[in-house]
């Protein structure tokens, strides 16, 4: 099984990791955000789709939020 080391990224603000990004919440809560508006408010479906979210690297993290959270 493959081990997962988790960092600060997901607590770090949007405007401070993506430079076309002008929000200062976390990047954590704007893929709370966005999970919860494509899935239609359902909080168990975002819940889950976080925890994958979680034990994913930076690298996956911030290539996922690039591709489907930049406007």
């Amino acid at each position: 099984m493959a081990v997962v080391f988790k960092t600060a990224l997901l607590d770090e603000k949007m405007d401070e990791v993506f430079d076309w990004s002008k929000d200062s919440i976390p990047v954590r809560d704007a893929l709370w955000d966005h999970f919860m508006e494509a899935n239609g408010h359902n909080t168990d479906e975002t819940e889950a789709s976080m925890q994958k979210i979680d034990a994913k690297s930076d690298a996956d993290v911030k290539a996922y939020v690039e591709e489907n959270l930049k406007k």
